[in-house]
């Protein structure tokens, strides 16, 4: 953008020596040529580029600055401080945050509630299966809030196209090397509505080091599905990244507050949907009837954390609930895992390195997202059982602890990762957890405690002071 009258750095300088002591003054030029970079790419509309830019106490200039500190959460001084041009460098959102309300002007939307997105191209940085995964939990997360289903396009045109590119790409908004803005989105409507890119330039990651292409991919889908950027800095949708935490779920209250106003709540049955284009989608796998989830005789056969979720396995089918949300999804294991057989025995999940385990028999299959990773199925022996072990009733990884247990009738064995190994001989189960006696159905750890299932009854345990704090129903995670 530039100016009709003086040259935005000029102004700038003129701005800054007015604003600070003389022994400041002598603020590097490259600190100048960033801040000017920033309010023009992220504060200044076409409008405010067009105004004569004149330093005073309440000029343009002091005024956009102003803005910027009380958008990012900084304390407004208009003048620039250390925590101002430290956050300015991070890692961010290429898309602007000058906007009137957390949606979009006029508030667009999809008008309906399936969509398809397709990937044009993949990062070099990360095998073509991890960017699948990445994009499918993305996608998953803003289903498990919102009634929205997301179906992958690997041919034709679809509602949000991804693509990786590097400084300019035919978008009218060029990448500006590695670091700065990493990835921008548009919101849905036509030609580019919907669409997101990612910068070429970054390193994608599919841990915490680097740029995480989930984290990222959240924050740009939601862009995708009509939400602005919040000024709430625990918002996964403010513009500045953090470290991605995969043991937190990564939508705040103010995200799903936001998703929720322009798509409602979640729905707990699926709805038949066909596209306005015309053409079919694939038929989702009916649901069955959702049984009594507030009956008092309700028992679980496996337990599982789950991508922020909580999976309560039961015969054929699961329920998917996040603790925070009162909706629960409902569903056949087979539409979600067509080649995994009902009647999951025990299950539990790595967050870590983004995968499930669900034991069956004596065979287990380790899952990510809904793709049962190559290899799999294989026998629990080659985990350190011995072949008078024919299945598992339940087990869960601390991952504070970096170890697994499993529970076998009244006894339990503990892997440890870091040294590789298994217990040579189980433990007695009231032994290390005390108040916990006999058979466990199913067991899974949510913050700090564990929730051990025995018939119709749950024990919530303090590993911390070694006894149970609540006796509770099995179905108390459901809005009963």
């Amino acid at each position: 953008m530039k100016m009709e009258s003086l040259p935005f750095l000029l102004l700038l300088c003129t701005a800054l020596s007015c604003a600070f002591p003389a022994d400041t003054r002598q603020m590097k030029e490259d600190d100048m040529q960033l801040i000017q970079k920033y309010l023009e790419n992220y504060y200044i509309s076409k409008k405010d580029s067009e105004s004569s830019f004149i330093w005073k106490t309440d000029s343009p200039i002091t005024k956009k600055i102003k803005e910027m500190q009380e958008y990012l959460g900084l304390e407004v001084t208009g003048r620039l401080d250390s925590k101002t041009l430290d956050l300015v460098q991070k890692p961010r959102c290429g898309f602007p945050d000058i906007a009137a309300f957390s949606t979009f002007a006029g508030e667009p939307k999809w008008a309906k509630q399936v969509l398809t997105y397709r990937i044009l191209n993949y990062t070099p940085d990360l095998h073509p299966a991890d960017v699948d995964a990445a994009i499918e939990k993305a996608f998953n997360i803003w289903s498990s809030v919102t009634p929205l289903k997301f179906i992958k396009e690997d041919r034709d045109r679809a509602d949000i196209m991804i693509s990786f590119a590097a400084r300019g790409h035919n978008d009218f908004i060029p990448f500006d090397g590695p670091g700065g803005s990493v990835a921008h989105a548009y919101a849905p409507g036509k030609d580019f509505g919907g669409d997101a890119h990612f910068d070429e330039d970054e390193t994608w990651t599919k841990s915490t080091e680097g740029t995480n292409l989930f984290y990222v991919a959240l924050h740009e889908f939601g862009h995708s599905l009509g939400l602005f950027h919040s000024k709430d800095p625990e918002a996964l949708m403010y513009p500045i990244y953090r470290k991605f935490d995969p043991s937190v779920f990564p939508l705040h209250q103010d995200d799903i507050n936001g998703i929720q106003h322009l798509y409602g709540h979640s729905s707990n049955t699926y709805n038949d949907q066909r596209e306005s284009s015309g053409r079919e989608e694939p038929s989702e796998p009916k649901e069955p009837a959702l049984p009594n989830t507030c009956s008092p005789d309700l028992t679980f056969d496996a337990v599982t954390t789950f991508r922020g979720e909580i999976m309560f396995f039961k015969d054929k089918h699961f329920w998917r609930k996040h603790p925070s949300i009162r909706a629960v999804d409902f569903n056949l294991i087979t539409s979600f895992w067509p080649r995994l057989p009902s009647g999951v025995d025990a299950a539990y999940e790595i967050p870590e390195k983004d995968e499930t385990v669900l034991f069956k028999g004596n065979e287990f299959w380790v899952v990510r997202g809904d793709t049962i990773l190559p290899g799999y199925p294989q026998k629990i022996y080659v985990l350190g059982f011995s072949k008078d072990i024919i299945k598992i009733d339940a087990a869960f990884y601390d991952g504070h602890k970096g170890k697994t247990y499993y529970f076998i009738a009244d006894k339990f064995w503990s892997y440890n990762k870091r040294s590789q190994s298994m217990d040579k001989k189980p433990r007695k189960i009231r032994d290390a957890f005390p108040g916990i006696n006999g058979k466990i159905d199913a067991v899974f750890q949510n913050k700090n405690f564990f929730y051990f299932f025995h018939g119709r009854k749950q024990f919530e345990f303090d590993p911390g002071k070694k006894r149970v704090t609540r006796l509770l129903k099995t179905n108390f995670w459901f809005p009963c």
